[in-house]
């Protein structure tokens, strides 16, 4: 489909939530066209004409666009496609107070999936200097920590390390996100009252298996680690 196919669609447009629809249209756009960051996208009198809606409209979607970081302004070249900071995104409404039951549920158990799921990264990526620092992070814990269920300080320090360690930029903006709220939901009463807290293989124990051991047995003995979060998840 060409952008001249897509102009003529976008004149189907409901008068209804008329903003919304231009939006949506737009977005439509930039999708069929394949278009790459730096290619521009139509000029607002050309969409305004082609819609038959006032440059206000225009504008006003464009915004929205612009919000979501999906396009930006260059000079000489008028409104670009660009690549949206994702995180910077989440992150403006990544607060635990704010968040729907669901969402925050969601959330906490997201967390855990990739707690387990990073085993191989770690294992392939590690270095003897993180080893050290990852001991060093163990050994400045108390004793008590192997008993807690959740300290947000340990759990900074520690696992903040394990995601640095994987080499994923992704992974490492998504865990400061996450740990605010896995710490609120924690706390928060909405997940099942606290079970008779088992003990777990602790962030020492992690670290000797990471030591000496394989992804396999990491897998399972961050499963282990996670388990009194998990009990509280399920019946």
């Amino acid at each position: 489909m060409g952008i001249n196919d897509l102009m003529e669609d976008f004149k189907a447009v409901d008068t209804s939530s008329l903003v919304d629809k231009v939006e949506a249209k737009l977005v439509h756009l930039l999708q069929q066209q394949k278009l790459s960051v730096g290619d521009p996208i139509p000029k607002e009198v050309e969409l305004a004409d082609t819609l038959g809606v006032s440059r206000t409209v225009i504008r006003e979607a464009l915004l929205r666009l612009r919000v979501m970081g999906l396009i930006e302004s260059r000079k000489k070249k008028g409104a670009v496609i660009t690549s949206p900071d994702i995180f910077g995104i989440i992150g403006k409404s990544m607060n635990p107070h704010i968040l729907d039951q669901e969402t925050l549920k969601g959330m906490f158990e997201l967390r855990l999936v990739l707690e387990i799921g990073m085993a191989d990264f770690i294992f392939q990526r590690i270095t003897p200097e993180d080893l050290e620092e990852l001991k060093q992070i163990v050994n400045n814990e108390p004793d008590s920590t192997q008993d807690h269920l959740f300290n947000i300080e340990h759990e900074i320090a520690f696992h903040g390390k394990l995601y640095e360690i994987t080499g994923n930029e992704t992974l490492k903006k998504f865990q400061k996100m996450l740990l605010p709220v896995f710490d609120y939901v924690h706390h928060s009463g909405l997940l099942k009252k606290p079970v008779n807290k088992k003990r777990f293989v602790s962030h020492k124990g992690l670290v000797d298996i990471i030591e000496n051991g394989s992804p396999e047995m990491f897998r399972n003995a961050m499963r282990n680690h996670l388990e009194n979060h998990f009990a509280r998840l399920f019946d």
